[in-house]
């Protein structure tokens, strides 16, 4: 019994970690495409030679939460009763400058890290990390003991208090389970970008970047090279492949 429970296991999180690209290519609607010779055909494994990752201005993030508002509509989750039980996907943080008294504001979402300790933490391997960096945790796996929120610096992972209702077909939710951004994979694996950057873009203020990071010659690699960027508790040595310019 014991075996035919672990293959189903290992079956699920192979699926999971492919991702539902082909119900997704259904139900989603067309987004900015990215470079057609970094997407991968339905089914197949993520790309190790890819490592995809953001890049945030946050000179441009004042008084706008179309990427929250983006996530929300994308992935089905709203707001509950109080910050405490709130989904975590992606939220905006008012920032103060205690010297000069700047005030700033920026999204924080789960920085897909290169060495995520959530992954370290989990017991039963419900956390983890895609071959393209991706961080994600498998619904059908996760007991809920949320040692995975008790270890992210970002506090970017969130438990599901709610019943659930009105899911997306391509994100299933569950009550009882932790969950966080998932960089849209479901996009991603269907040539698109994440919804919180198509609609930042959509908006104008062009404040969100993405693409691989392993591509010297992706924009967003290009960007990188030519500023100075932060990366949120680098001290930690854990490398989260979200950046900030402008901080």
């Amino acid at each position: 019994m014991s075996n035919i429970r672990d293959n189903d296991i290992d079956k699920a999180r192979r699926q999971f970690m492919t991702g539902a690209v082909a119900t997704a290519g259904m139900t989603i609607a067309p987004g900015f495409m990215l470079y057609t010779a970094e997407a991968r055909p339905a089914g197949t494994a993520a790309d190790p030679k890819v490592r995809w990752g953001l890049l945030i201005d946050i000179s441009k993030c004042d008084d706008c939460t179309v990427c929250v508002d983006a996530c929300k509509k994308e992935n089905g989750w709203q707001g509950h009763r109080g910050d405490l039980t709130d989904a975590q996907w992606i939220r905006k943080v008012d920032l103060k400058d205690k010297n000069t008294g700047v005030k700033s504001s920026l999204p924080v979402m789960c920085m897909h890290c290169e060495y995520p300790p959530c992954v370290d933490v989990c017991p039963v391997g419900a956390s983890m990390k895609r071959a393209d960096g991706i961080v994600l945790v498998d619904k059908h796996i996760c007991i809920g003991c949320r040692y995975c929120m008790m270890a992210c610096p970002y506090g970017a992972r969130s438990f599901v208090h709610e019943e659930v209702h009105g899911q997306k077909t391509h994100l299933p939710r569950g009550q009882g389970t932790v969950e966080s951004c998932t960089m849209c994979a479901h996009r991603v694996d269907n040539d698109q970008i994440p919804a919180c950057v198509e609609a930042c873009n959509a908006s104008g203020r062009e404040a969100m970047m993405f693409g691989n990071l392993r591509d010297p010659n992706s924009d967003i690699s290009k960007r990188i090279a030519e500023i100075s960027t932060v990366k949120l508790r680098a001290d930690m040595g854990l490398d989260p492949h979200v950046q900030y310019v402008n901080f």
